[in-house]
């Protein structure tokens, strides 16, 4: 069965970083995409980056652009999300997903088939 365990969440002051990481496993598909969404309390879930596990293309939703960066690792099955610059507007409970079934590059939350479990994020001022 899938699995993706996210790690590295916690928190941050204004204009720190952080490194959010989703290793994956059990799975056997092929080339794919993975990508990060977050959900703040009574907000909907929104994507924030997504990578394409067969290459480098990658895509950043508006509010994270220049701030946040996706990359990978393939050979650890481990997917990255450097975030720089954080606000407190970042705080949110941050969510790894896997599989678009090959919708390029998506951030749409309905199109993703495996999640993890999430990790917060906690940004203060």
């Amino acid at each position: 069965q899938v699995q993706l365990v996210e790690s590295g969440g916690g928190s941050a002051q204004a204009g720190g970083s952080l490194r959010l990481s989703c290793t994956i496993s059990g799975y056997t598909g092929s080339k794919n995409f993975m990508a990060w969404f977050r959900q703040a309390p009574g907000k909907e879930r929104e994507g924030v980056a997504v990578i394409y596990t067969g290459g480098t293309s990658t895509y950043y939703a508006g509010p994270v652009k220049g701030r946040f960066t996706i990359s990978q690792d393939n050979a650890k099955k481990t997917v990255y999300l450097q975030m720089d610059s954080l606000k407190p507007e970042d705080t949110a409970m941050y969510y790894c997903a896997a599989d678009s079934g090959g919708s390029w590059l998506s951030l749409e939350k309905e199109k993703y088939y495996y999640w993890g479990q999430g990790t917060q994020v906690t940004v203060s001022s």
